[in-house]
């Protein structure tokens, strides 16, 4: 959401200056509940903020905080200008589409008036088109537009009274993340009633000459998408051209790529005269979709073969610690607990990214830290395992081990569970914060556990993987050709975990007997992740690899640009996942196809966490990313 309220003024111009707008600073907060963030956008009269709704505390909800500055002279003036902001709000709190926004509040506060709504997480058209040196291909743009004509047609058929939306352009129809559209600023939407004239309003280069007269019917918005579209495919502006000349530069003579059924499609939208135009956006919709149907677009797209190559997107915070950050996080009623190569753990806020606590240790800190019975444990490679109180960080308890213990805590009835490179497998009594037995073995042991109801399991540098109960005595131990760093996990009776030697294991959980090998192209430390019938794991070959679980069968591989050593993350219906390459990936969780990819300044080794639709990783470049899902 980034544009403005253009209402009061009439056609507007790309040269109209918008400086001299004092906008809110971070950290103001509107009401006693809406905490501004960011600006995310600069409207005509205002600014569109990112902010934070206070009246959830413990949760990071994000809203759109749409402003109106009022600072017209003549009272009459500043009364008009309020009552079309109110307008706006008004007509989106009757409107339910997934593509429009909804409303949570308005309110006027000295001269300036508020919108707070829906925030959608991605760009407008505008912004990703100054991003590509390209113009919109054919079969996302087909997409797209089928989208925006179902927008249209639930506006021009809203009840009681049709909606006509009177500015479609690239500024005002956003993509999320998912690749889907949403449509933004209703500031000079209007009811529509027949034969009724209003004011010349509009965006030069998109509004149809009748709107020009102050006339508007649904017809209206059909032009004015046929005008964004022939913008999106030949990446030449209208407003920079003279009014109504689109017929001077068809889409092919541009664009040579566009079919020539496209480009009758939008022709049609940007006749001159309304009746020789599609009757209604429902129509334009059905020569979208039979097109579509005919290029294969529809089957192309929903596999995200087209979706933009990098998708630019913005953390929600970062905190910077004082050196590389290989582990990850864990969150705990508001705080996030992590720690970090400069000998430290950090407790900071999960919905701020602010500086709680850090506590001191003398070494590195890369295992994930763990909430038990009140206690915040973990361990550090001057091979200790430390117990402190959460709030404050003071320390409860340490149990000293032989070597560093890069091994994550886990907790099952009044003990904690980890491994030590000084190849033993611990059970420590969390009340007595003494050894209740160890398991030894041949190798270091930096796999974390899984703890099922019964048994447990983990893996050792020494080629084993080791099946124990919880007195301590092992039930099958199962060799690998190399060593098992990654940490497996238990469902429907089967454990998966990968290998140094480059392959990622099915046993039964009981047995140790093998049900499936899955061979990569090199061996993986990275620890698989389950959504219903696929489990997700990452290899050093550089792929994240989707497994069907009953047969091994690869569903599909994203290609990273270096080893994957971190877990990917299953969250809703995307994979979430870091690289060595420095990039932290969105990916389709059903195609494999890449979403959106932000660049850290260093490797990503941990994993993913998240929580109310926030996704929170660290990375080598010493930074704590938020992220939303």
């Amino acid at each position: 959401m980034n544009s403005g309220t253009p209402e009061t003024r009439s056609m507007t111009h790309p040269l109209d200056s918008r400086e001299g707008l004092s906008q809110l600073p971070s950290g103001t907060v509107l009401m006693n509940r809406y905490q501004i963030q960011d600006v995310v956008g600069i409207g005509g009269m205002g600014s569109v903020y990112r902010a934070r709704d206070l009246h959830f505390p413990n949760v990071l909800k994000l809203v759109a905080v749409k402003e109106m500055i009022n600072s017209a002279p003549d009272p009459l003036v500043r009364k008009t200008i309020v009552q079309n902001f109110e307008r706006e709000a008004n007509i989106l709190v009757t409107l339910n589409h997934p593509a429009i926004p909804k409303i949570f509040d308005f309110f006027t506060f000295e001269e300036r008036s508020y919108l707070v709504l829906e925030f959608i997480n991605g760009l407008d058209l505008e912004a990703i088109l100054k991003r590509s040196p390209e113009p919109i291909r054919e079969d996302q743009m087909i997409i797209w537009a089928i989208e925006i004509c179902d927008v249209l047609e639930y506006l021009h058929n809203h009840k009681p009274e049709p909606i006509i939306f009177r500015d479609v352009k690239p500024s005002n129809i956003m993509i999320n993340q998912q690749n889907h559209v949403v449509v933004v600023d209703f500031g000079i939407a209007k009811v529509f009633k027949f034969g009724q004239k209003g004011t010349m309003i509009g965006t030069e280069g998109y509004s149809p000459p009748e709107q020009y007269r102050g006339e508007a019917t649904p017809q209206t918005d059909v032009y004015a998408l046929g005008a964004t579209m022939h913008h999106l495919l030949t990446h030449r502006d209208p407003r920079l051209e003279a009014p109504f000349s689109f017929a001077d530069r068809p889409i092919r003579s541009i664009n040579s790529a566009v079919s020539p059924e496209l480009e009758l499609i939008v022709k049609t939208a940007l006749q001159y005269k309304p009746e020789e135009r599609f009757p209604t956006a429902a129509a334009m919709r059905d020569s979208l979709v039979l097109l579509a149907k005919k290029t294969g677009a529809l089957s192309r797209v929903n596999s995200g073969s087209l979706l933009m190559k990098e998708q630019t997107v913005k953390p929600v915070w970062q905190f910077a610690f004082e050196d590389e950050i290989r582990g990850s996080a864990t969150i705990e009623r508001g705080i996030l607990y992590a720690g970090a190569y400069d000998n430290n753990l950090y407790a900071l806020d999960a919905t701020k990214g602010q500086f709680l606590w850090k506590y001191p240790v003398n070494g590195g800190v890369i295992s994930k830290p763990l909430i038990a019975e009140g206690q915040l444990l973990f361990g550090s490679e001057d091979g200790k395992l430390y117990s402190l109180q959460p709030a404050t960080g003071r320390k409860n308890w340490e149990f000293t081990t032989g070597a560093p213990i890069r091994s994550s805590p886990k907790y099952s009835e009044g003990h904690v569970f980890f491994g030590s490179d000084d190849k033993n497998f611990y059970a420590v009594n969390i009340t007595t914060n003494r050894k209740s037995w160890a398991i030894p073995t041949e190798g270091a042991i930096r796999s974390t556990p899984f703890l099922g109801t019964d048994l447990l399991y983990f893996g050792c540098e020494s080629n084993e993987f080791v099946c124990a109960d919880f007195r301590g005595q092992v039930k099958w131990r199962f060799w690998t050709k190399r060593p098992v760093t990654s940490s497996p996990i238990v469902a429907e009776g089967i454990v998966y975990f990968a290998s140094l030697d480059g392959i990622f294991y099915a046993l039964d959980a009981k047995s140790g007997w093998v049900v499936w090998r899955f061979r990569m192209g090199k061996g993986s430390i990275s620890s698989p992740s389950i959504s219903n019938d696929y489990v997700f794991v990452g290899s050093a070959d550089g792929y994240i690899y989707c497994v069907e679980r009953a047969s091994a069968r690869e569903i599909w591989r994203f290609k990273t640009d270096h080893q994957v050593s971190g877990s990917p993350l299953v969250y809703k219906d995307a994979i979430y996942c870091g690289s060595a390459d420095g990039n932290f990936y969105c990916i389709d969780i059903k195609s494999g196809r890449q979403r959106w990819k932000y660049t850290t300044g260093g490797p990503i080794t941990g994993t993913p966490t998240a929580l109310n639709d926030v996704i929170y990783i660290g990375s080598a470049d010493h930074n704590m990313y938020a992220f939303m899902a």
